[in-house]
């Protein structure tokens, strides 16, 4: 085709925020044990001036360099922490950390565009994260979230995402047009290295409870986008090929692909490779997740492991037009309301 993409990065995450930010969720931890520590949200203070320093040396530098052009930006993953206090605790951490990336989207509106940071607790009702998740989307115009399967940090003591213990999530997801990204935080577990191990693992887990439930019969226009290249899904696709022949549930094109799709947060060419030789090109949209968990240089390949559209260019799996769904297309397609956003602005 000879329009040349939109490059449309759908897994981008505030890791640059001004130090001010953590400083501010210090004091919010120390008071969970010395109440009089308890900070007041407006006490925190961060400038036009400071958000825009903190992009356009990171992530806007990086965009420019590698050639893409609008990142779906949400609060640092590791940051939500949901673990962490009670509810009230995670309602204003929440609502701070949405604030800013809104504010990030309005300073670069070319460039960022909002997913939210629900307001997620261990034992608490789901239900009680719709008010956020609605702030984002009719306040600051979001057309994403994160879903945290597991906002224990590693125990993992929620229900299973099939489970109707989510349905207050997912009927608004519905009513709005939103796709979830299924993404973890930090692990509170000395067994499992966030980054490394939790994440992966909560990658594979989220489609394997997909995979034995029935969730999308209730919810058939329901998105998950399975970050991280979807974990070890694509690797064992005949292992979860064959546990649902076992399992008796139809071929998974028909029982989950309509519904999950994946991303290209993996940071090396054979695992691209993998990935679109596996996996339908239908179902998976670019993102690098730069300035995350792995920033350095490859000294195999002079570039840095994350920069994955190198990947995605040089992979002969995809022609020119599948290339185009993978970068922009796809993208689109599961973020209706971004799409939406996007032709407002005649692109």
């Amino acid at each position: 085709m000879s329009k040349k993409p939109l490059i449309i990065d759908v897994h981008g995450h505030y890791t640059t925020a001004p130090a001010a930010l953590g400083a501010w969720r210090d004091l919010q931890i120390a008071a969970l044990k010395d109440p009089s520590q308890q900070p007041d949200p407006k006490s925190l203070k961060i400038s036009d001036d400071e958000l825009r320093e903190s992009i356009e040396t990171n992530q806007l530098k990086l965009m420019k360099e590698r050639g893409s052009d609008l990142t779906v930006f949400s609060p640092r993953a590791s940051f939500m922490a949901h673990h962490i206090g009670d509810f009230e605790t995670s309602s204003t951490w929440a609502a701070i950390c949405n604030e800013l990336c809104y504010r990030v989207s309005e300073l670069f509106p070319d460039n960022f565009i909002g997913a939210a940071m629900l307001p997620q607790s261990p034992g608490v009702d789901p239900k009680s994260c719709i008010a956020e998740l609605e702030r984002c989307v009719k306040d600051y115009g979001f057309v994403g979230l994160n879903l945290n399967p597991d906002p224990s940090g590693g125990h993992w003591t929620s229900p299973p995402l099939t489970d109707r213990h989510w349905y207050p999530i997912y009927e608004k997801m519905v009513e709005y047009d939103l796709p979830a990204m299924i993404h973890v935080s930090t692990s509170c577990n000395s067994c499992f290295h966030t980054t490394g191990a939790h994440y992966l693992n909560a990658d594979t887990t989220a489609f394997m409870q997909c995979l034995q439930g029935d969730l999308f019969k209730d919810f058939p226009t329901l998105k998950f986008l399975i970050p991280h290249g979807g974990g070890a899904v694509p690797y064992h696709w005949g292992r979860f090929r064959g546990l649902a022949q076992e399992m008796k549930k139809p071929l998974l094109q028909d029982h989950l692909l309509n519904n999950i799709f994946f991303d290209t947060c993996v940071y090396h060419q054979p695992g691209i490779d993998l990935l679109t030789k596996v996996i339908p090109v239908d179902n998976i949209l670019f993102a690098s997740e730069m300035i995350g968990a792995v920033r350095g240089i490859d000294p195999e390949t002079g570039h840095y492991y994350d920069d994955t559209k190198r990947y995605v260019a040089a992979t002969p799996n995809l022609s020119e037009e599948q290339r185009y769904k993978v970068f922009e297309g796809n993208a689109r397609r599961v973020f209706p309301r971004m799409d939406a956003a996007l032709k407002q602005k005649g692109l």
